[in-house]
């Protein structure tokens, strides 16, 4: 996934990774579960909350977003 990809997801789109698979070999699929944040002095950096199942959450940033498409 590119940054302008990224930066373009809404709340309620599904991403999928490409390292982490389920017990029958599909990717996992990750919901955004926000708002996508981005900064105005830098516009390299974007952060958006994710969700896997009932318990787990996190963010794709700049840093990790090369390891999700959609």
């Amino acid at each position: 996934m590119t940054l302008t990809e990224a930066k373009s997801l809404n709340y309620g789109d599904m991403v999928y990774s490409k390292h982490y698979k389920n017990a029958d070999g599909t990717p996992q699929r990750f919901r955004i579960n926000g708002k996508v944040h981005t900064w105005k002095r830098n516009s390299n950096r974007v952060k958006v909350p994710i969700r896997r199942g009932l318990w787990e959450n996190g963010y794709l940033t700049e840093e990790n977003i090369e390891r999700f498409y959609i």
